[in-house]
């Protein structure tokens, strides 16, 4: 049998080496183990940072106003410093809502088909508005109307009386997929839900994307935006600029809302894509930290390899003599140290594959992470298996190049 098709002589230097065998295979299974769970991770931290939130993202900038002594009449000040805001150069629109998007502040509702707490029931993140808050926002409609001027009422006035009546709410896609399963999301428009006391609220309209405050693994979070006023001290301005106009408009405006009233401070103005930047921050960090993870875990296999592959040589030059003696070719030598490679790193990926699916199955799946694919498992198997090939090739051509007749001396 040619030297490059003859395993059984490769198998049977491996056993008289088992220790140093067994090291490599438990190296690459335990590479192939934290990489694939690793890749996944990352992947899915990716897919995170780049959800989208149906926002106006590049365009919005956030302003939190604070009394700094007792102030009456905070709804006609806050409708002052609409007006003024909504007039400064280079501002689209402003809007006020009870909650930002990557603020860390969080209000939700829950939200029933029938009522008295029947029918379908979902927890939602709700945001209030006026009618300015879709387009300020870059909402996109995909069913139904924005809301009427005479449709708004005081927040205050609402959560205050039992009995209030609410005209409507708009949700978003998942919402209305969650309460009305098997529809489509603009078959929700006109239906009844019920949400503040026992009287019904009509779906008035069904915005694509809304997402949740806190979206860290919320991408179909449900949410709706009801017609309630908000005054600066239960919530906050939201900007629309022109892009490159955000810097400016900030400083503007905190001068414009303390020359209103100077009774108020302006908390630090920011724009959304600041916001976003500092709270996934930390996603970055572990993305960027499970990179160099699998980037060390591989280099250390390598190394590995290269070493354990250069200690044989120099323990087999006498064999690769003899071998060189009877004819075989520097390509035959050189592939018998890949093909003894590929049974080490073949054993080890094996191994690796159980290991991957024992961790994912018992230990990372109770803990409520998501199953592993079954596609990183052929990735990461064909990524150490040329990995080893990789590490072993000078070795190989090592071992090929030394010269029969002083390899027999050896």
């Amino acid at each position: 049998m040619a030297l490059d098709l003859a395993i059984r002589p490769i198998l049977s230097t491996l056993t008289r080496h088992r220790i140093a065998a067994g090291l490599i295979v438990l190296e690459v299974a335990l590479a192939l183990t934290v990489v694939c769970h690793a890749l996944h991770m990352m992947a899915v931290r990716v897919a995170m940072l780049n959800q989208p939130t149906g926002l106006a993202e590049t365009e919005l900038v956030n302003i939190e106003v604070r009394a700094i002594a007792p102030i009456e009449q905070a709804d006609a000040l806050t409708q002052e410093d609409l007006r003024r805001l909504r007039a400064l150069p280079g501002v689209q629109g402003v809007s006020i809502s009870n909650q930002f998007v990557y603020s860390g502040n969080n209000n939700n509702s829950t939200v029933n088909t029938e009522a008295n707490n029947q029918g379908a029931r979902v927890g939602a993140s709700y945001y209030s508005g006026d009618e300015h808050f879709l387009a300020v926002h870059g909402l996109r409609l995909i069913a139904g109307r924005n809301f009427r001027v005479d449709e708004l009422q005081k927040a205050a006035t609402v959560f205050s009386n039992p009995n209030a009546r609410v005209p409507g709410v708009i949700v978003n896609r998942h919402l209305a997929a969650q309460l009305f399963p098997g529809q489509e999301p603009s078959r929700a428009v006109g239906k009844p839900i019920w949400i503040y006391g026992d009287q019904p609220i009509a779906i008035l309209g069904v915005v694509d994307e809304l997402t949740h405050t806190d979206p860290r693994g919320r991408r179909d979070a449900p949410a709706f935006i009801a017609p309630l006023l908000e005054n600066f001290r239960t919530g906050g301005y939201v900007l629309r600029v022109e892009p490159g106009r955000q810097q400016a408009v900030l400083r503007e405006a905190a001068q414009l809302i303390r020359e209103i009233d100077p009774r108020r401070s302006v908390g630090r103005g920011r724009t959304l894509l600041e916001m976003r930047s500092e709270y996934f921050a930390e996603d970055r960090a572990m993305t960027g930290l499970l990179a160099g993870v699998c980037a060390a875990l591989l280099a250390v296999t390598a190394f590995g390899i290269v070493g354990l592959a250069s200690f044989w040589v120099e323990q087999r030059t006498r064999m690769i003599g003899v071998r060189r003696a009877l004819g075989a070719t520097r390509a035959q030598i050189r592939r018998y140290f890949q093909v003894e490679n590929a049974l080490l790193c073949g054993a080890g990926v094996l191994l690796g594959v159980l290991g991957a699916v024992a961790v994912s199955h018992f230990i990372m799946q109770p803990q409520g992470a998501p199953a592993l694919p079954w596609l990183y498992l052929p990735v990461g198997a064909l990524l150490l298996m040329g990995l080893g090939q990789l590490a072993v090739l000078a070795p190989a051509r090592k071992a090929a190049d030394l010269p029969a007749a002083a390899a027999m001396r050896a």
